[in-house]
Formats: C-alpha cells, sequence, structure tokens
C-alpha cells in the first residue's frame, strides 16, 4: 500500500528518530534520505510506502521460500493464536512443536531425529556449539570444547556464533569474544589459482585444511566443524567435488562433530529440505531456520542424531539451554502449513526443474568487463565484481565502498531490484529469489543487473 505525503513523512520522522535498524549506518538517513520503508508483499514482488514495486531477488533475506502474500499461512497463524497464543516447551509440549519436530526429523538425513527448536539462526548455532560442548562432557571427553568454521563465514550475531563467524571486521567491535574457534580456508574456487583448473585437487586441500586445524589444537580439544553447505559470506561458495565426504571421514577419525549451518540452505534453496541431501553427506547436528516458515513467523532448531541425543537421556542429565519463545505454537503452525506449500507445490522440484535457467540467465552478464564469476547452486548464487577480468585483480577498501555502497546498493533498488551488494570478502552481488522464481523473474533479474553493472563501468 501506498502513503500520503503527510503519514509518509510522519514514519520518515518517526523511523529516524526512534528505530534503530540492524546492520544500519544511521549517518546516512538524514533530511535530504529518507528510510526505505517496504509496506506490502505478493509473490515475487514488495512494494515500498510510495507504491513502487521492486522484485525480491534475496527473498527478504534468504528467507521468503514460497513468495509474499501467502494467506494461508496467515490463516494458519490467526487460527493457532486464537486457539493457543502461547506455551513453552520447557518440561511441556503442544501438539505443534511434537508434530512439527517429527516432520522435519523425516526430512533429514540419516539418523538425525531430535528437534531442538529456537526463534532464529543465530541461537541454532548457539544451541549447537552448547550441546557439543556438553555431549563430549557427558561421555568423558571434557577437553573438546573448540569450533573449527571457516574464514569468510557468517554464522550469527550472538557471542558464541558470533565467535565461530569467520568475518573479523564483523567481530573486533564486540571483543573479547568466546574462546576456542579456530579458522580455515572455504572453497573459494574461484580465489584458488594454484590449483588452476583441478576441482579434485582443491577439493581434497580444502578439506585437509580442516585436518590440519585438528592436528594443531589436539584432536581431544576439538568438538565441532561448522560449516554451511554452500557458504553464504563471499558470495556463494559451493562445495568442490567430494568435500564433505572427505570431511565426514576427517571428523569420523578424529571423533569431531559435524555441524552442518543450513541457516540459509535449508528448506529449497538447494532444491532440497536439507543441503546435506544435495550434497550427500550426513552430519551429526544440523542448524536451520529462515526458510522453515518462510518468514511468516521466527522460528529455527537445531537437529542432531540419536548418538549426539543419547547421553542426554540417561539419568537426571539434562541440557539446560532454551528460549522462551523456541517453539512457538504460533511458528509451529506456520511451519506445518509452509510445508504443506512445498509439498503440495512441489517448490523444491521447481529449485531443481529451473537451477540450470537460473545460472545460464545470470552467466549472460559474464560478457560484462566488471563481471568475474557467477557461482552458487539451486536458487543461490553470487556474481563476484572484478577490477581486471584477465588477472582477477579485486578493488581496494575505498574502491569497494565507492561501487557497492556508493552506487550499486542504490542503484539496482532504484531500477526494481531487490538483493544485496555485499563485500564481507571480494565485492559481490548475491541473488536468492523466492523459491516459486521462473524464467520471466530470472530475464528481469538479468535485465536489471545488466543496465546497472554497464553504468558502473562506466563510473569506474
Amino acid at each position: 500500500m501506498s502513503y500520503s505525503d503527510e503519514d509518509y513523512t510522519r514514519l520518515q520522522k518517526a523511523g529516524k528518530r526512534h528505530l534503530w535498524m540492524h546492520f544500519s549506518r544511521h549517518g546516512s538517513y538524514d533530511d535530504a534520505h529518507d528510510i526505505p520503508i517496504i509496506t506490502k508483499g505478493d509473490g515475487m514482488y514488495v512494494w515500498d510506502a510510495k507504491g513502487r514495486k521492486y522484485l525480491d531477488g534475496l527473498a527478504g533475506l534468504f528467507v521468503v521460500q514460497a513468495g509474499h502474500g501467502r494467506r494461508e499461512l496467515a490463516e494458519a497463524a490467526a487460527k493457532q493464536a486464537a486457539e493457543l497464543s502461547f506455551f513453552p516447551i520447557w518440561t511441556f509440549a503442544h501438539p505443534n512443536a511434537i508434530e512439527l519436530a517429527e516432520r522435519v526429523a523425516s526430512y533429514a538425513p540419516g539418523d538425525l531425529n531430535r528437534v531442538f527448536f529456537t526463534t532464529g539462526g543465530g541461537e541454532a548455532v548457539e544451541t549447537a556449539w552448547k550441546a557439543a560442548k556438553q555431549y563430549f562432557k557427558l561421555t568423558g571427553k571434557p577437553l573438546k570444547t573448540k569450533v573449527i568454521s571457516r574464514q569468510i563465514a557468517y554464522h550469527g550475531t550472538p557471542h558464541g556464533a558470533l565467535s565461530i563467524t569467520g568475518i573479523p571486521a564483523l567481530k573486533q567491535m564486540f571483543e573479547p569474544l568466546v574462546p576456542s574457534t579456530v579458522h580455515v580456508p572455504n572453497t573459494n574456487f574461484y580465489r584458488a589459482p594454484e590449483h588452476g583448473d583441478n576441482l579434485d585437487d582443491f577439493s581434497i586441500w580444502a578439506a585437509d585444511q580442516i585436518e590440519h586445524a585438528i592436528l594443531a589444537e589436539g584432536p581431544d580439544t576439538v568438538a565441532a566443524v561448522f560449516l554451511e553447505p554452500v557458504q553464504n559470506a563471499g558470495g556463494c561458495f559451493p562445495p568442490p567435488p567430494g568435500y564433505f565426504q572427505r570431511v565426514r571421514e576427517i571428523c569420523d577419525r578424529h571423533d569431531v562433530l559435524l555441524v552442518s549451518d543450513e541457516v540459509i540452505c535449508a528448506f529449497g534453496r538447494l532444491g532440497e529440505m536439507f543441503g546435506a541431501t544435495r550434497y550427500n553427506y550426513v552430519p551429526d547436528m544440523i542448524t536451520c531456520a529462515k526458510g522453515l516458515t518462510s518468514g511468516y513467523s521466527p522460528l529455527g532448531a537445531m537437529i542432531a542424531t540419536d548418538r549426539v541425543m543419547e547421553p542426554f537421556l540417561q539419568g537426571d542429565n539434562s541440557f539446560a539451554h532454551g528460549y522462551t519463545f523456541g517453539g512457538h505454537p504460533v511458528s509451529t503452525a506456520v511451519a506445518m502449513a509452509n510445508l504443506d506449500i512445498f509439498e503440495r507445490e512441489k517448490l523444491n522440484e521447481n529449485v531443481r526443474a529451473n537451477e540450470g535457467a537460473f545460472r545460464a540467465t545470470l552467466e549472460k552478464l559474464l560478457d560484462l568487463d566488471i563481471v568475474g564469476d557467477v557461482r552458487g547452486d539451486g536458487f543461490f548464487y553470487g556474481i563476484e565484481l572484478v577490477k581486471d577480468k584477465a588477472t582477477k585483480e579485486t578493488f581496494d577498501d575505498d574502491e569497494s565502498e565507492r561501487l557497492l555502497r556508493g552506487f550499486l546498493s542504490k542503484a539496482l533498488f532504484e531500477n526494481g531490484l531487490y538483493c544485496r551488494a555485499d563485500d564481507r570478502g571480494d565485492p559481490v552481488i548475491q541473488l536468492s529469489p523466492p523459491i516459486i522464481a521462473e524464467q520471466a523473474h530470472f530475464d528481469e533479474m538479468e535485465s536489471i543487473l545488466r543496465a546497472v553493472l554497464i553504468e558502473a563501468q562506466g563510473h569506474l
């Protein structure tokens, strides 16, 4: 819906005065620069308070899998709120939490049968690390507390999850953080010149860096390895062939738990309910959130194997951890309705049927001098921007600042595309649309991107 000039001015004034937005440079919003205010969503599109329409190329924030404006999800929330608005799952249960746990476990690979609900992804990651620590204490290995994760990988904002995150710039303002985290190279093959075109050698090398880290720290001190199926930060790094199978062998050899952080990758983003299924590995824990409800209500989860749960079933042991709103009745009702849509409308199948077309459409942009690489899987892609295509020379910090924040982010939005221009690694544009997207939407994205990137080349 659009707002009158009077109401729009009132919202801007109140927003600038009172709303503390997340990951935002509030100094950018002065009298001459308005806060973008989104008021409506329908299908693949959102509208702002002035009535302007935008293609949602990021599914909100890798979240709105089933698309905007799904009335049945809103109705599921309203129906549940009228019946049981809230009750905690601290030694109690309600039917939705039980039934959703059973359903999520049925989708998970292997024997990941135990579902611990949270309200979001960072909480799920926090839960997995705490569970891993206590698991080893209960099984007689109390020194196993450390975590290994990858460079540039993002795992959340709580202190533990932020410690696991491998992006120094996001961490420095909050240090000291939780100790005992180690970071290893990621799977950015585009930036691995020493391996040439040999993806198999790169796969072995990248996985082996995890074993080197475990041995360097001491296997009796390492509890878990946290990896995303496709790493988000840095611009969508898919795993090379055999990578996760080798990591699984390494973790088994040293009795280290493998955690698949699927806050983004689960529930359709890669054409499967879980990314681990896509890449044929069975982790010890999965963390997830976002697409579980398509964002219509907050919900996350940590899913564990029977092995991880087993010591918590003994005697008077308990996992002294939880969240007031974890497994909320309304959120779990919305999740059940969302998963009904997944199955009825075959959303995973839509991704698998169209991911090749999505990739091919984005790869048309490789004819531009500024586009160095297009990478990803499913409906999850990064476009890396380069200063020199032949040498893969990237932009320095000042150039990246001017390119991404000074021009691209604003220009893409003004041209009708909501997506992400990101410089947590090398500069990239990320695209992760609702998984109902089809060829017409891919073409619209490519057309807007092309026009804006050509203009960006002119600025450079």
